[in-house]
């Protein structure tokens, strides 16, 4: 059997009990009042050497007064003005009759309490100094007792600290609930931002998988028909195409890999470490389209601050050159030649990507999309996400062209 070594959580355990159960603990608090007044009855604060217990008595009516008194605290929660109004007759009754005088007004106090916990300020405000000057007043001048008497002086300290108590209780509720909330709603708007993080890097990551599969499953099917067309009458070609087919099939499950592994938890084994692809290996991906029998012409205008391009924009320019490239080589027909041109332009990066279309070219790189494939779509998102835009249409007098710009 466990046994809990923290000592205070039997208290936490007592606390959340009467939370859960408000009319017991009233009901509690009730007997605990009667028992205290009926003790303080008992008491003479006038004795020849200072207060005294057990020379005097309370009188039948001060002992049915404490009981309705007490009785009427249990529904001090649920009715807060009732009760204080019911225990505040009682006590002015026991202040104007009393003969001697029995605590009963320490129920108007702890009913006085509870409206001003379970109310706003101004209503404290009125409640608490009518109740106040109400009975103290009436003690004060209808009593039996002198007006300068400690007992009316008593009231009117105990009625003030009861609004003022309960007053203070209420705003450090009010605080106490106010940081609770700002927490949830911190905490709400850090699990909406953690799953809007996670969408846009599943998504980033389904872009560069569809880039990757994409570039080299199209080169992996143009050399291998390459090789099943000139196996009979030119081996040696053939050869040399199921060689593109084997380092275009490699380098695509390395990519594969390297992509993947950003999925991996910290700590796991075989980890990336080769950087993202980018602008500093394009000729190698310009040569696996020229191997696969696309001729494309580059020109790279960077000026001077090539090296400084952002890894996002380097990343985005390979990509959006790498699923262009990959539509000519799908959709344009044969003896097409595409040129590639990435130049700064101000505050900017603008690549172009132009085909001639070839003889019998189709228009559209995946026509069976309106609006595009998941390429198209993977470059323009890539583009805005950079703050830039990204334009693929057809060219006048046939072929097609890519046009995106990246804001560095």
């Amino acid at each position: 059997m466990r046994v809990s070594t923290d000592p205070g959580q039997p208290f936490a355990r007592t606390r959340q009990w009467l939370r859960a159960h408000p009319l017991a603990t009233d009901a509690g608090l009730a007997v605990g009042a009667f028992v205290a007044m009926v003790v303080g009855s008992f008491a003479d604060p006038h004795g020849p050497h200072g207060p005294t217990f057990g020379t005097r008595a309370p009188e039948p009516f001060s002992l049915l007064l404490m009981l309705f008194g007490a009785a009427a605290l249990v529904e001090r929660r649920r009715r807060p003005r009732l009760v204080l109004a019911v225990t505040c007759g009682l006590s002015l009754l026991e202040l104007t009759t009393g003969e001697p005088r029995a605590p009963v007004v320490m129920c108007a106090v702890i009913a006085l309490y509870t409206v001003a916990a379970l109310t706003d300020r101004p209503t404290t405000w009125r409640v608490g100094l009518l109740t106040m000057a109400g009975l103290t007043g009436l003690a004060m001048l209808a009593g039996p007792l002198p007006w300068y008497a400690q007992e009316n002086l008593g009231v009117f300290a105990w009625t003030g600290m009861a609004a003022a108590a309960g007053d203070a209780v209420r705003s450090r509720r009010a605080f106490v609930d106010a940081i609770r909330e700002r927490a949830e709603r911190a905490e709400r708007t850090r699990e909406e931002e953690a799953r809007r993080r996670v969408a846009e890097e599943r998504l980033r990551i389904a872009r560069d998988l569809h880039d990757v599969v994409a570039h080299h499953i199209a080169l992996v099917n143009v050399q291998a028909g390459v090789a099943a067309h000139v196996m009979d009458r030119r081996p040696d070609q053939a050869k040399e195409a199921l060689a593109h087919v084997r380092e275009a099939s490699r380098s695509a499950l390395n990519e594969l890999r390297a992509t993947v592994g950003l999925l991996r938890q910290s700590g796991d084994p075989e980890a990336p470490t080769e950087p993202a692809p980018g602008l500093a290996v394009l000729d190698e991906l310009l040569d696996t389209f020229r191997n696969a029998g696309l001729p494309v012409e580059v020109f790279v205008e960077l000026g001077r601050e090539r090296a400084a391009l952002p890894s996002a924009v380097d990343l985005a320019a390979y990509r959006v050159i790498q699923e262009a490239l990959t539509n000519v080589r799908k959709h344009a027909g044969p003896g097409t030649r595409a040129e590639v041109s990435v130049v700064r332009v101000g505050a900017s990066v603008e690549v172009t990507v132009l085909d001639d279309g070839g003889d019998g070219a189709d228009p559209s790189p995946e026509p069976s999309d309106p609006h595009g494939g998941h390429g198209l779509l993977g470059m323009r998102e890539r583009a805005v996400a950079l703050g830039g835009s990204c334009f693929a249409g057809p060219r006048f007098g046939g072929g097609y062209r890519v046009h995106a710009i990246l804001p560095t």
